[in-house]
């Protein structure tokens, strides 16, 4: 049996300050895991990864020059956006597919999935922000990008993208700006969902140790396609770069969190 790869790092000049992260970058499951039960249609759809977000976070560390850590394996399997205490890190029923694969689930092989997919990926995430942080020798801006679905159960989402946060604005301040600027976007401010969920990505690696970020949500039909990639590319390049140029999102500052809870899809 092959070996799976669990995430990948993308290097970069990490003396940039800026990290890039993809939690849901892949559809992928290991061999032994077979499909979960599930059709192979299931695994072209939102349920089992965020569509677009590899091919545009890869273009953008490219363009940028800088750090990304992807997540090589399906939100099927196991969520690394949720913390590990979450009951809905790994999911019995998603948008109507039942994962059969998933339930029922022994305590070991839930234990399993969190020490040998869950805990490598976020392990890669700290170490990455650790010497990115070394590098640059200030507090690395951290942008987790994700896609979501043009409607949720038949009601159309008019955002164009979204910015996911939960009190540390930061970031989000100016992301929001300059995402607006063109005047040519709708974008969301903590809609379609609200940013804060204890114990996910942001929550673990930026809010507690007080590191400038944000979660940005593009819909899955803009980016669908390589056309639409490269358009959002072109997009985002300019204002991460312009953002990370901002002195004041390379500083360490605490800030307290809210409880909240959110579904990406």
């Amino acid at each position: 049996m092959s070996e799976f790869t669990v995430f990948e790092t993308i290097p970069g000049n990490d003396t940039k300050g800026l990290v890039l992260l993809a939690d849901h970058a892949m559809n992928r499951l290991p061999a032994q895991y077979g499909s979960l039960g599930l059709p192979s249609s299931a695994f072209e759809r939102h349920i089992a990864y965020d569509i677009g977000v590899e091919a545009l976070t890869r273009q953008l560390a490219a363009r940028l020059g800088v750090p990304a850590v992807l997540s090589c394996f399906s939100r099927l399997l196991i969520d690394p956006n949720r913390g590990e205490d979450d009951p809905t890190l790994i999911m019995k029923i998603s948008d109507g597919a039942i994962i059969s694969g998933n339930h029922p689930i022994s305590a070991a092989e839930w234990a399993h999935r969190i020490e040998t997919y869950h805990r490598p990926y976020h392990k890669t995430v700290e170490a990455v922000i650790a010497q990115v942080a070394k590098a640059s020798g200030n507090a690395p801006l951290v942008l987790s990008l994700h896609s979501y679905t043009p409607a949720w159960k038949g009601v159309p989402r008019p955002w164009h993208a979204a910015v996911l946060w939960d009190t540390d604005h930061r970031a989000v301040t100016p992301l929001l700006e300059l995402l607006r600027a063109p005047g040519d976007i709708l974008v969301g401010d903590n809609e379609p969902y609200d940013g804060a969920l204890k114990n996910d990505t942001m929550y673990r690696h930026c809010m507690v140790p007080g590191i400038p970020h944000a979660l940005l949500e593009v819909r899955q039909d803009l980016i669908g396609d390589d056309a639409g990639v490269a358009a959002w590319a072109n997009r985002l390049e300019p204002i991460f770069a312009a953002m990370n140029a901002n002195p004041d999102l390379h500083v360490y500052q605490q800030f307290a969190s809210r409880t909240g809870a959110y579904t990406t899809a």
